[in-house]
């Protein structure tokens, strides 16, 4: 049995690291129209962050008032807060 998992993980290029190699914690949840320019900012600091609606069969997928999630990998969490929550000292 053992092999046989190990032989899809290998074919599905999925890492052996297990499931906390693909572990996110939520990031913040609001309107679709500031979710998807949370992403892009996220993805200029080369955060891979996701973007899933808070209710899938809810609501028009055009509405950009619609709710929506972004999610970010468990180890890029804290770098994320810090780039868009943290207080800038410059800004006083």
């Amino acid at each position: 049995m053992a092999s046989r998992r190990n032989r899809s993980q290998k074919t599905l290029g999925i890492p052996r690291r297990g499931a906390e190699a693909f572990a996110v914690k939520l990031f913040y949840t609001g309107p679709l129209i500031n979710t998807e320019m949370l992403v892009v900012m996220l993805e200029k600091h080369g955060i891979s962050a996701t973007q899933e609606f808070v209710d899938p069969l809810a609501g028009d997928g055009e509405d950009l008032n619609r709710l929506a999630m972004v999610l970010v990998p468990k180890t890029e969490y804290e770098r994320a807060h810090q780039l868009f929550y943290a207080e800038r000292e410059d800004e006083l």
